[in-house]
């Protein structure tokens, strides 16, 4: 599992991150903002209060949180299954 080590919220649903192995970029959750547990969102001060959790992940509040692995290959742009055979 890839591990954020540094993340910012940015305007309109957009996070930063930079990875332990120095991989970094910004991912964009506007899509999926004010649906379901991420309702929360609509907050804006809670959207605000991201922070890299106990696994490396991106935190809220111990509440939610977003597979870093996943924003990892958005930001690299690469497919799931590139992902994995790099990890060989």
């Amino acid at each position: 599992m890839e591990k954020v080590k540094e993340i910012k919220a940015l305007e309109n649903y957009k996070l930063y991150l930079k990875y332990e192995d120095g991989v970094d970029g910004i991912i964009d959750l506007s899509d999926i903002a004010g649906k379901g547990v991420f309702e929360k969102f609509n907050d804006i001060v809670y959207f605000r209060n991201v922070k890299v959790g106990n696994f490396g992940e991106p935190n809220w509040n111990d509440e939610l949180d977003i597979d870093p692995t996943s924003a990892y290959i958005d930001i690299k742009g690469i497919s799931y299954e590139t992902y994995l055979a790099t990890k060989k």
